[in-house]
């Protein structure tokens, strides 16, 4: 059986940790100044992925 191949976009995207996967939120790249700032400030740091989405993580980052 030949060695699975780790999806590259989702390396760069997630990582794997101890309860499962951390992502960076959407929507902070540009056009934030009409948002809120509550909404600028909800939009730092890492989130963790939904345990709906973790089962396709696995297969696409079999070696994380």
């Amino acid at each position: 059986m030949p060695k699975m191949k780790t999806h590259r976009g989702a390396a760069k995207r997630f990582k794997k940790v101890g309860g499962g996967y951390k992502h960076k939120q959407a929507g902070m790249r540009h056009l934030s100044t009409h948002k809120s700032g509550k909404t600028v400030r909800q939009l730092r740091g890492l989130k963790m992925v939904s345990d709906q989405d973790a089962p396709e993580l696995k297969r696409l980052l079999p070696y994380a």
